[in-house]
């Protein structure tokens, strides 16, 4: 597994906002960060801590909203746009 760093992370994220994984794959990908991955040294406790909530995001209690994922990407160095397209037809 590669050095899990801020753009590792963040494209997760990414992925999910866009709808290219469901909630339990990235929950899945964060758990086994959590387990096997090594983090980039530079950022290892804002990585930790970002990772080791989304490995929770499929908890009830804790959940994953619109404001958690613009947080996080925020802290990882990201500003987060929406744009919304016209359906075609």
């Amino acid at each position: 597994m590669p050095i899990i760093n801020s753009k590792t992370v963040a494209q997760k994220i990414l992925s999910y906002l866009r709808q290219e994984i469901t909630l339990p794959e990235l929950v899945d990908w964060a758990e086994n960060v959590m387990m096997e991955g090594d983090f980039e040294e530079k950022n290892y406790q804002k990585l930790r801590n970002i990772v080791s909530r989304l490995g929770v995001a499929d908890v009830k209690a804790f959940g994953l909203s619109w404001e958690d994922c613009q947080e996080f990407m925020n802290q990882l160095g990201y500003r987060v746009r929406v744009e919304a397209v016209a359906n075609s037809g």
